[in-house]
C-alpha cells in the first residue's frame, strides 16, 4: 500500500506556518521573518519514503487584499483550499478562535480533512493550553487538533504520524528524488527578498521584488545576477543606501546564505530598478510569476 497527497498549509500572517513547513520537509525551503507577508507565493516542498509522498504547500498569510499584488497571493490560498487532500490550518497561542477570517467558515463546511495545529505552545501554560483547545474544538467540530512548536521541533513527528494516518492510497505524483517544485532562480530570488525583509523598514520590504536575470553554474562557483526592483524613485536611494552600503550588506548576506543553500561559492551581483506601482500591474504581476499565463 502506497499512500500520496497534497498537504496545504494555511492560516493568518505570522502564524508560523513557513517554520512548519521547513520542519516538516526537513529542509529550509520558505523564508522566515518576524514580518507579515512574507510568503507571497505558494511553494511546494516533497517527503518521500518508500511507502508514500508527502506534497506540502506553504502559502502566503490570510488578508484582506489591497493592491492587485496580494489579490494574487490569495488565489494562492484559494487554490489551496480546493486542491488538498489534507488541510493544515495554522493558528497560535494567542489567536482567538471566535476571531473568523472568512476561511474558517470555508474550512468547518468543505469537507476537506482538516488538522488543525496549534503552533507556539512554548509560549503558554498547559491550562491555558487545554482551554484553547476546547474553544477551537466548537469553531472546529471535525478537525483534529495537534499542539506544536515549530521553532523548537516539539511534536512536529507526532504531527507527522497523523498527516501520514490522513493521506489517501495513491501512486506518487512527483518522482521520488524531488524536493520541491520551483527552481534555484526562485530560491535565489527568495533568499535575496528575505535579506530585503531583514534589512530595511516600513513599506520598503513590500514594494521591492526581486528578478533573477541571470543564473550561471559551474562547477565551484554559480553566478547570479539579480535586479532588486522598487515601486517608486524615491524607494531607490533607501534600498542603495549611503554610498552603496545598505544595498552592500543585502547583497553580503544574500550571497552567504546562497552559499550555505547551494554547498559552493557565489558570486552575487545587485541592481536596483524603479517599476511604477508593479503591485497593481498585472503584466508585471504576471511577468514576476505571481498571475498563470
Amino acid at each position: 500500500m502506497h499512500k500520496s497527497g497534497f498537504v496545504n498549509i494555511i492560516g493568518n500572517p505570522n502564524m508560523g506556518k513557513s517554520t512548519l513547513m521547513n520542519a516538516l520537509v526537513g529542509e529550509r525551503l520558505s523564508i522566515i521573518t518576524s514580518k507579515a507577508q512574507t510568503t507571497r507565493h505558494r511553494i511546494m516542498g516533497i517527503v518521500n519514503g518508500d511507502d508514500f509522498q508527502i506534497v506540502y504547500s506553504d502559502t502566503p498569510g490570510i488578508l484582506n487584499p489591497n493592491y492587485k499584488l496580494q489579490e494574487s497571493m490569495m488565489r494562492f490560498v484559494r487554490s489551496a483550499l480546493s486542491d488538498a487532500d489534507v488541510l493544515l490550518y495554522v493558528t497560535d497561542v494567542f489567536e482567538k478562535p471566535e476571531d473568523d477570517n472568512g476561511i474558517v467558515s470555508k474550512i468547518a463546511g468543505g469537507g476537506t480533512k482538516t488538522i488543525l495545529v496549534i503552533n507556539k505552545i512554548d509560549l503558554t501554560t498547559q491550562e491555558t493550553l487545554d482551554a484553547l483547545v476546547e474553544r477551537w474544538r466548537k469553531v472546529l467540530p471535525d478537525a483534529e487538533i495537534v499542539p506544536v512548536s515549530a521553532l523548537n521541533n516539539f511534536n512536529i513527528g507526532g504531527l507527522f504520524d497523523r498527516i501520514l494516518a490522513a493521506l489517501p492510497e495513491g501512486e506518487p505524483y512527483y518522482p521520488k528524488d524531488t524536493l520541491t517544485d520551483k527552481t534555484l532562480r526562485f530560491f535565489a530570488s527568495e533568499i535575496i527578498r528575505e535579506k530585503i525583509l531583514l534589512n530595511y523598514q516600513k513599506e520598503i520590504p513590500y514594494c521591492t521584488e526581486v528578478v533573477i536575470d541571470e543564473y550561471k553554474e559551474d562547477a565551484d562557483m554559480d553566478r547570479i545576477a539579480a535586479t532588486i526592483y522598487v515601486a517608486r524613485e524615491s524607494q531607490k536611494g533607501i534600498v542603495i543606501g549611503h554610498q552603496g552600503g545598505k544595498l552592500k550588506k543585502v547583497g553580503t548576506e544574500a550571497r552567504e546564505e546562497l552559499e550555505q543553500f547551494l554547498d559552493k561559492k557565489v558570486f552575487l551581483k545587485l541592481y536596483v530598478k524603479v517599476n511604477d506601482n508593479w503591485r497593481n500591474d498585472e503584466r508585471q504581476l504576471r511577468r514576476f510569476g505571481y498571475i498563470e499565463s
